[in-house]
């Protein structure tokens, strides 16, 4: 089993700390952020940041869909750990400055991939695919920071 991994970045026109709140309200802005790829999304525990327990189910592809359920620790105040339950992924969101009253964020998904010739065609084709959900989520955090 090796490590596949999924980056996507995006740079916006808001303050960092604005950027980071509205990642961490998992309650009101979150839900607004998913794209069709996220259903049954329901906040478990918490609600905003560290502590948080949420789960979705996301439709990865045509067939394939996970029952995530993830629990959020910041083990930085720049930063957002999810860990799923479920399976070995693990979703880190960081935001950082990016010049005078700028931020990017960086979204960051891990986890062990499969053997063989399935996990051969996972780590070439997985993380694209969770790139473009990723990219509409930041798409979309656009809006929402504005």
């Amino acid at each position: 089993m090796g490590q596949v991994q999924a980056t996507t970045e995006r740079v916006y026109d808001a303050a960092p700390e604005r950027v980071y709140e509205a990642l961490a309200d998992y309650q009101v802005t979150r839900p607004k952020l998913l794209p069709s790829q996220y259903s049954e999304y329901e906040v478990r525990v918490g609600g905003t940041g560290a502590g948080t327990q949420v789960h979705w189910k996301l439709q990865a592809t045509e067939k394939r869909v996970r029952d995530c359920l993830f629990t959020v620790s910041a083990p930085k105040p720049d930063q957002l750990v999810e860990k799923d339950a479920n399976s070995s992924m693990v979703i880190t969101w960081t935001v950082s400055a990016a010049g005078e009253g700028r931020s990017k964020v960086t979204v960051t998904a891990t986890w062990q991939g499969a053997t063989g010739i399935g996990g051969f065609f996972e780590r070439t084709f997985a993380p694209k695919g969770l790139n473009r959900i990723h990219d509409q989520v930041l798409a979309n955090l656009a809006a929402e920071v504005r």
